[in-house]
């Protein structure tokens, strides 16, 4: 059994005794704290935190990360304070424990808000001190390796959260030994059979291989050799779960898998890199588009190799990374490398940008947790983004912007700052301009071109794939939404007031405030928002104001309701002002606004048979009259009864365009030989507008009927 004598001799080879005696302290403290409580296993609690303390070691962290992980379950699970800890052991000790601590003093309705909420504590105790992850992933790391003893459904609980998060955070931070260790252990715990399966086949494999890999391996080095190269060739094993995706999403056999040799060269510096590259390719015969250089653009966690994929004897395909011990360490240790090098008393570059990363990283999560709704929305921006394939695109002054796969021009810019990507409209990519939902290619340059009035348009949802822009873009919206629905609501509410003959700047001082305190509400915003979306009746409201400066005075506000003068609208207004698809209203139609809870204004034409039963409740329904300012296309509905010939849509769409209208959609339907139903969206400015494109439309030969769809 591992005690805190054969860790304290660990800890011997790179921490000063004065430190491991702090360790030490805090194990003995620990120990105190959880005395009579035991795994479900049966051994003593204790051992759980001592292992997590001994993975630590092994990546030669601070003495203060390992007193956290001696005590990182202390204020959890028994009666001990983050204060007490800190008095104890200081403050920096105390943070990292209630960082990797869950919210145990809070009931959650289910699981999942239970996860997110602790999740999203831990990413604010990440932002202060970097170290609180690399305890919890160790901590989780250990409870994946004694899972035995748990229900097969908490198993599998605890498992998928691992490896939907966990794992892929080790991954982000580049500690490649950890996250290789908990997707292994998830994927057996998930398939247990499927993993035992596997397990046998690979070992089998491997005795099978074996001399073949030795062939090979010495081939290598022998190579190297003869050149006076420094390096050496060590086997690499694909893990299980690698085996099973690869199997899985290229649908390949087991063998098929196995039949890949890889190797990996570890040299002196980044020269010697580059010339055994040149030597592996003279010894075998590269395969083109395999090669990857990642020393020149590390990946995201600071990943860096040279990989290459070389055909060998008979075809064989032999993959080859090659890399530095410094680059090694960091694709293992990842950030870790950080205090590894730190232990070791030189701070290594590499080490430092690793760190740097991270806390970028960090930073950008932080950036999502505040235009996140809920904890909910925010861990699921955190599952999406973390560990995509990535492209490399570049800005106009070289600079290179990693993003994932399938990335848009609308990601690129949230990714260079979030007020770009809001007021951004268009976009030169190897200066040509470009649609926004351009999806992007490594090498590519681009360029963002920006307005001082654009905001996010709700569409660019359809298609974004970083957290970092969808996140910005709901928080965008959002607020966007809550300043148009303040707006429509002190218009609705001035409009209700003047029945009265008085407005909301005329109301007595101190009027408003209580009306806020009798329903409850933080401030005029809140009340005026709720009007504008519908959610409260503006003619109420007003009502109550009224009777409200009656009790103040004492003098009855008996005046005449007015009749109801109509709203202006121009299309501009935005999200809290919506034109209805059943009767798709155009300015010069008569128009009547229906107030839809949560939407804000549905504007209609005055004569659709959906706001019939509307008519009398004249709370819902109020006139709206076009303004004379309207530069907006809007949407109008035909249907064409035209005889079946070639060139139908070619002659349409040259008459419409040719009217200085857009085709917006285009359907055919062939009702026989003779005859086809055209069913268009056409853009047009007005009523007017599509009554010109009609009469055009009227003097084709084979056009019959022609109807304006919308009841």
């Amino acid at each position: 059994m591992f005690t805190i004598d054969d860790l304290a001799d660990r800890l011997g080879g790179y921490l000063p005794q004065d430190e491991i005696r702090q360790v030490r302290r805090a194990f003995y403290y620990a120990e105190q704290a959880h005395d009579g409580q035991r795994r479900r296993s049966g051994e003593p609690y204790v051992t759980h935190p001592l292992a997590v303390a001994n993975i630590l070691a092994n990546m030669h962290m601070d003495h203060q990360s390992l007193m956290a992980a001696m005590l990182h379950d202390v204020i959890e699970d028994t009666g001990v304070s983050k204060k007490a800890l800190g008095e104890q052991f200081g403050q920096p000790v105390a943070e990292l424990v209630d960082g990797v601590s869950k919210l145990t003093q809070i009931t959650f309705e289910d699981k999942a808000v239970a996860q997110a909420e602790n999740f999203q504590k831990m990413v604010l105790a990440m932002s202060r001190d970097i170290r609180v992850i690399i305890v919890k992933l160790a901590d989780r790391l250990h409870n994946m390796r004694t899972l035995g003893a748990l229900r097969p459904e908490k198993k599998r609980r605890i498992a998928r959260e691992t490896l939907e998060i966990y794992a892929r955070i080790a991954s982000r931070l580049g500690i490649n030994t950890i996250r290789v260790e908990l997707e292994d252990l998830s994927f057996q715990a998930l398939y247990p059979m499927r993993a035992e399966r596997i397990k046998r086949a690979v070992s089998s494999a491997r005795g099978h291989r074996r001399s073949t890999i030795r062939q090979l391996q010495t081939s290598l080095q022998q190579s190297l050799d003869d050149e006076g190269l420094p390096g050496t060739v060590i086997g690499r094993q694909k893990h299980l779960l690698s085996i099973y995706r690869k199997m899985r999403d290229q649908r390949k056999s087991f063998a098929e898998i196995m039949d890949v040799f890889g190797f990996r060269i570890i040299t002196e510096d980044v020269d010697s890199c580059y010339r055994i590259l040149g030597v592996v390719h003279n010894l075998y015969k590269p395969v083109p588009g395999r090669f990857k250089d990642y020393i020149a653009i590390p990946k995201a966690n600071g990943y860096q190799s040279l990989h290459t994929t070389l055909f060998g004897r008979g075809g064989m395909p032999i993959e080859v990374q090659i890399r530095t011990r410094e680059m090694e360490a960091l694709a293992n240790n990842g950030i870790a490398a950080h205090w590894l090098y730190k232990a070791g008393q030189t701070e290594h570059p590499i080490a430092q940008g690793s760190h740097a990363r991270a806390r970028a990283w960090v930073k950008g999560l932080l950036e999502m947790q505040r235009h996140a709704g809920d904890s909910l929305e925010f861990i699921e921006h955190v599952k999406n983004d973390l560990f995509p394939d990535d492209i490399y695109v570049f800005t106009p002054k070289g600079d290179i912007m990693e993003l994932p796969q399938g990335a848009t021009v609308i990601d690129f810019a949230y990714s260079v700052h979030t007020d770009i990507g809001n007021s951004c409209i268009a976009c030169r990519i190897d200066r040509h301009l470009a649609p926004l939902s351009t999806r992007l290619e490594s090498g590519q340059t681009l360029e963002i071109i920006t307005a001082p009035g654009a905001r996010p348009n709700l569409a660019w949802l359809n298609f974004v794939v970083t957290a970092k822009a969808r996140s910005a873009i709901r928080h965008a919206l959002k607020h966007q939404q809550h300043t148009e629905a303040v707006q429509l609501g002190r218009r609705l509410l001035n409009k209700a007031l003047a029945r009265f003959e008085t407005s909301l700047e005329e109301l007595p001082e101190g009027l408003l405030d209580s009306l806020l305190e009798e329903h409850s509400l933080k401030s005029a915003e809140s009340l005026l928002e709720s009007i504008g979306l519908g959610t409260r009746v503006a003619h109420v409201v007003a009502r109550r104001l009224v009777d409200l400066q009656q009790g103040e005075t004492g003098e009855p506000l008996e005046h005449p309701e007015r009749t109801q003068r109509p709203i202006m609208i121009s299309g501009a207004e935005g999200m809290v002002i919506k034109f209805a698809r059943c009767c798709r209203p155009l300015p010069g139609d008569p128009v009547i606004g229906h107030l839809s809870v949560g939407k804000g204004i549905v504007v209609h034409r005055s004569d659709c048979r959906n706001i019939a039963e509307l008519r009398n409740d004249p709370d819902k329904l109020f006139p709206l009259e076009w303004s004379d300012n309207i530069t907006e296309d809007f949407p109008a509905a035909l249907r064409l009864e035209m005889e079946s010939r070639r060139g139908l849509v070619a002659e349409l769409a040259a008459l419409v365009t040719d009217a200085g209208a857009n085709i917006e959609r285009i359907g055919i339907e062939e009702r026989d030989a003779r005859l086809s139903i055209v069913n268009l969206i056409l853009s047009v400015r007005n009523r007017v507008h599509l009554a010109r494109i009609i009469k055009r439309l009227r003097n084709l030969a084979h056009v019959g009927r022609i109807t304006r769809l919308g009841n």
